[in-house]
């Protein structure tokens, strides 16, 4: 099915275009035309002076609307996320299982693979945050289950998780290198997070090819002037890209302008989001603007995508189109994907966010 999408504002994800209409053939943009000058047989879909930008992208988010994944263990949980993630403008999102047993990381796969072959729409794959992280920064992680990996473990969560398995957050300290090259091999995306190492660890950990770190500053060691930790190898690292929580509550927004300033294209926003949950070994409170366990310690966020733009906007000083970048091409550029995302170019997915003058949302277009 052709379809033309006029009348809107538009944001490539490089550039600003008026008077455009984005041609899209069977889910893929195909390009720009003039609003003048559309080809015969596209059925017009008039966006109401909208502005559009490429659809959002979240890879870190547990769960939503009062089912976290970890805890139903269901595809209907997988759905919930889904929808919450639409209604804060994002389309593509990385299931995320928090430190677990093993036996329930296999489980979260096989219903991954359930939810895809049952038509379910928006999920990429599964992160694993943990088992293989530092007890010292654990936050609220369950401490029974954090472990050092071994490499038969790693070969069965390969195994099992084949094309399922996309991500996962580890701390460098505790894994032997052979484990990074082994995840790294098969395409996982290895994120250097709740971690305490030295600077020299973890740049160490990023020599030896990990790409990107999760949400700086959050269960990791800190910068100070005799050890910069790893929040300093990710500052001095000219390639390695972060996500950052951008709630004011995980990370002063004055952090998240400094880091922007420091990181440029490489950091990026993620939601890092919860929901309520009374079951499990994860039980989520809301606390008004974040959730926290029953002990009281932040686990987890209450934000959407597009709030993470708006804060970017209104509270780091961040152009708004360098927002949208860190909430959609940024995080895509992650990604190994036969179609790709994040950008309105000919060959992209045609996966838009549209929003208002004020930064609220309008919707999102699919495929």
């Amino acid at each position: 099915m052709k379809t033309a999408y006029t009348n809107c504002k538009l944001f490539t994800g490089s550039h600003k275009e008026t008077g455009k209409t984005i041609l899209v053939n069977n889910s893929i943009i195909e390009g720009l035309a003039d609003i003048k000058n559309i080809p015969e047989g596209y059925n017009i879909k008039d966006l109401g002076g909208m502005n559009v930008a490429p659809a959002l992208i979240d890879l870190q988010i547990y769960g939503g609307d009062g089912k976290l994944f970890s805890a139903e263990l269901s595809t209907e949980a997988i759905a919930a996320t889904y929808q919450y993630c639409l209604r804060g403008g994002c389309t593509r999102f990385m299931l995320t299982m928090a430190t677990s047993s093993i036996e329930d990381f296999l489980k979260g796969m096989e219903l991954v693979n359930d939810y895809w072959q049952q038509g379910g729409k928006g999920l990429l794959g599964l992160h694993m945050e943990g088992p293989y992280i530092n007890p010292a920064k654990k936050g609220a992680h369950i401490p029974e289950y954090i472990k050092k990996p071994t490499v038969d473990e790693v070969k069965i969560l390969l195994e099992r998780g084949k094309g399922i398995l996309k991500m996962m957050t580890l701390a460098p300290e505790v894994c032997d290198e052979e484990i990074i090259r082994m995840l790294m091999e098969e395409g996982i995306i290895v994120s250097a997070g709740h971690s305490n190492a030295t600077y020299a660890e973890a740049a160490g950990g990023f020599a030896a090819g990990i790409p990107t770190a999760t949400h700086l500053f959050n269960a990791m060691s800190a910068f100070q002037s005799r050890e910069p930790g790893m929040v300093g190898a990710i500052y001095n690292n000219e390639t390695v890209k972060s996500s950052i929580v951008a709630d004011g509550i995980h990370v002063d927004f004055v952090s998240v302008r400094i880091s922007k300033k420091l990181m440029g294209e490489r950091l990026f926003f993620i939601t890092d989001a919860v929901t309520e949950s009374s079951k499990g070994g994860y039980q989520h409170v809301f606390k008004g603007d974040h959730y926290a366990l029953p002990n009281g310690t932040l686990s987890g966020s209450a934000l959407t995508m597009m709030q993470s733009v708006r804060n970017g906007v209104h509270r780091a000083d961040i152009p708004l189109e360098e927002a949208l970048r860190m909430a959609s091409t940024y995080p895509a550029r992650l990604l190994q994907l036969p179609v790709p995302l994040g950008r309105i170019a000919p060959g992209y997915a045609a996966e838009f966010v549209l929003f208002d003058d004020a930064l609220e949302l309008g919707g999102t277009i699919t495929g």
